[in-house]
């Protein structure tokens, strides 16, 4: 097998793989001998066919394996021994298209070889924690809000017309041609007003029913409705109203604290502080880290695959077209250009990018399973119902689990790196973290 050079300009890089037809044969008789103990055929006493018949039988199949498998061998053995590691997958192919059994395989190698990424000094890189308090008016709004959606129902005056929001609890009879159907009737059902919990223009009908009031409620179930025999149908509904009921803020004392698991009022307001204080600790983690990007980026500088910045700086530009054009939810548009402005920050993104996965390949920075394990959870909680098959999904997908992976990667350099940074802290308010996070969007 010879490795021979045919390109390098920059991080481009070109090679010319020459495999002998004498290699693969060897491989080719190498394979045969593994299996032949193994293989039976008519004639002959399993493990006793003659390594010529095999080769006739199998040598064909086998060729093709082996030639793949000494094409393999020959680019690890070339990324080993120069210590080249390509930015993207080397493309590959062979270029002695007329080639024949018998014949020296010659393949062309291409990639572009990922940068020597120089070490970064954090000595004199000063970062500033901002750290907000959670505020008693800030707490108090929280539980007030959790009041609300523990809200119950209180009887109106009687002869007061149903609202919407109100709760009202009724009877109720569903015909379809005059006949009554299967699950259209119930007795003492409570309905809020407006939740869109019955079909649509159920509820709107009952708004301004009061107490004893019987009522038609006509309406078209829709063409893709669940039930079948249903879907499509005109219906009429005999309703008779039992109780109008106005929503009630839950009150904020021990009993709402138990409801949300806590043992009183004090216990509830310490979880709601703490959690608000991992909200503010969230986003100030943000603005820290993208003062340490901006450090970092000052600090060094290196050629880039040109590739890697082209493919970024597409995926920048088709990201900010749909920004601009929200209407738009597929991809069924015109080619979006590329400007200077995509570019220059496809080339932060690019080097910074390269920069923390360099820092973290040289100081062994892992995700664990555990953490992969936590973070596949996380994401199947957008598919209520379907957490099974979306962990089956990613188990199957190397790209999935990649793009899983990336984000728990670099922030755990991020966190290497503040470890490393002079960091102060500075205590603000609620409205300046605020500020110095929206400042983060406009950038």
């Amino acid at each position: 097998m010879q490795v021979t050079e045919t390109l390098n300009e920059g991080l481009k890089r070109g090679y010319q793989i020459t495999v002998g037809a004498d290699a693969l044969d060897a491989k080719v008789n190498e394979k045969l001998a593994e299996a032949q103990p193994e293989v039976e055929m008519k004639g002959f006493r399993k493990g006793k066919v003659p390594m010529a018949l095999l080769k006739k039988q199998f040598g064909q199949r086998l060729l093709g394996e082996a030639m793949q498998e000494t094409i393999d061998g020959a680019m690890a053995k070339h990324f080993e021994d120069s210590g080249d590691r390509p930015a993207l997958q080397p493309e590959v192919k062979m270029t002695n298209e007329d080639w024949k059994e018998g014949d020296d395989v010659v393949v062309a190698m291409t990639y572009e070889a990922l940068p020597e990424i120089p070490d970064v000094d954090m000595k004199g890189v000063k970062l500033e924690k901002l750290v907000v308090k959670a505020a008693e008016a800030d707490v108090t709004e929280a539980l007030e809000n959790l009041a609300g959606t523990a809200q119950t129902f209180a009887d109106r005056k009687k002869g007061t017309k149903a609202k919407d929001g109100d709760q009202i609890v009724i009877d109720f009879l569903g015909k379809v041609d005059g006949e009554a159907f299967e699950g259209g009737a119930a007795e003492d059902y409570p309905l809020v007003l407006g939740s869109g919990s019955f079909i649509p223009g159920f509820e709107d009908q009952l708004v301004g029913a009061k107490v004893g009031d019987e009522v038609e409620v006509k309406v078209s179930f829709p063409a893709e409705y669940g039930a079948e025999h249903l879907a499509g149908k005109d219906a009429v509904f005999e309703c008779t109203v039992k109780e109008v009921k106005a929503p009630k803020a839950a009150e904020i004392n021990d009993e709402l604290a138990k409801q949300f698991g806590a043992e009183d009022l004090e216990g509830l307001k310490a979880q709601v502080a703490e959690r608000l204080e991992a909200e503010y600790s969230g986003a100030s983690r943000a603005v820290m880290k993208r003062a340490l990007l901006d450090a970092l980026d000052g600090k060094v500088s290196f050629e880039l695959p040109p590739s890697l910045l082209e493919a970024e700086a597409k995926q920048i530009a088709h990201q900010l077209w749909h920004e601009d054009n929200p209407e738009v939810e597929g991809h069924d548009h015109p080619e979006i250009e590329t400007t200077a402005e995509h570019t220059k920050l496809a080339e932060r993104r690019v080097r910074l990018g390269l920069l923390l996965a360099e820092i973290g390949r040289k100081n062994e920075v892992e995700v664990s399973d555990a953490e992969m394990t936590q973070a596949m959870m996380n994401q199947a909680r957008q598919y209520p119902g379907q957490e099974r098959q979306f962990f089956e999904f990613v188990q199957q997908n190397p790209q999935m689990q990649q793009q899983l992976r990336a984000p728990l990667f670099e922030d755990k350099v991020v966190d290497y790196l503040f470890e490393l940074a002079e960091v102060g802290e500075k205590e603000v308010s609620k409205e300046d973290l605020q500020k110095a996070v929206e400042a983060l969007e406009d950038e």
